[in-house]
């Protein structure tokens, strides 16, 4: 599907890859890349969410370093690239990059209005962020990284969030994970699962650690969970 043009805060230009559900007006879905870029995984992930009956719209939120960003898991040489470009991210001007691609979403025509956000790796962060200072409907955050470093906003979190934690995750030591549980166990808008061995990204299909059944159930859950919360 064609890219969406969208308007940044500050006044710059970025795009963003849009899929249509067959039936509309429809609620939106804001999809929050890994550090991978807008690439097949996460158009993938849009087209699954467009055939769920969601406006699914991924940003490319790393417009501001290099646009079109599109590289895989595959090789040293895209990892390289991958961390060069989380190093080089801006989290606060990519939260206002987020809150106006949410505002353009909620806007489209094809738009119900009501809109939540999910997001994977650098975007699951970035997720427990939107639903720290955005008005998204409902958020759902996978293997978020760096989470643990803004517990102190959590009060501010106002609308429902899943959150996917992967037990033996690389990236977020046992510590961080302890720290996030105990941080928003007793917060009412907050639900956490945590996926017993499985390492960061279980869920990127075609990733060295998948694990089908806990993505299945995690997908599931997160379907569940937009169905009651965006209707």
């Amino acid at each position: 599907m064609p890219d969406l043009q969208l308007a940044a805060p500050d006044g710059g230009k970025f795009t963003g890859y849009l899929a249509l559900p067959k039936k509309t007006p429809a609620p939106g879905v804001l999809v929050i890349q890994e550090i991978f870029g807008v690439n097949a995984v996460m158009r993938g992930i849009c087209d699954e969410l467009a055939g769920l009956g969601y406006l699914a719209l991924c940003p490319d939120i790393f417009w501001r370093q290099q646009p079109g960003i599109q590289i895989t898991d595959k090789t040293d040489a895209e990892w390289q690239r991958a961390f060069e470009l989380y190093k080089g991210f801006d989290p606060d001007l990519g939260i206002g990059d987020l809150k106006a691609s949410l505002a353009t979403l909620r806007s489209h025509p094809a738009c119900s209005g009501k809109a939540g956000t999910v997001g994977y790796c650098l975007g699951g962060f970035l997720v427990y962020m939107m639903a720290v200072r955005s008005d998204a409907d409902a958020n759902v955050s996978f293997y978020g990284v760096g989470i643990d470093g803004k517990l102190t906003e959590s009060k501010s979190i106002a609308k429902p969030l899943l959150m996917h934690i992967a037990e033996k995750d690389q990236f977020v030591p046992s510590a961080a994970q302890a720290s996030i549980r105990s941080a928003l166990a007793s917060h009412r808008q907050v639900t956490i699962h945590v996926y017993p061995g499985q390492d960061h990204a279980f869920a990127r299909i075609g990733g060295k650690h998948y694990h089908k059944a806990s993505a299945d159930q995690a997908n599931a859950r997160t379907a569940a969970f937009f169905k009651q919360h965006l209707g």
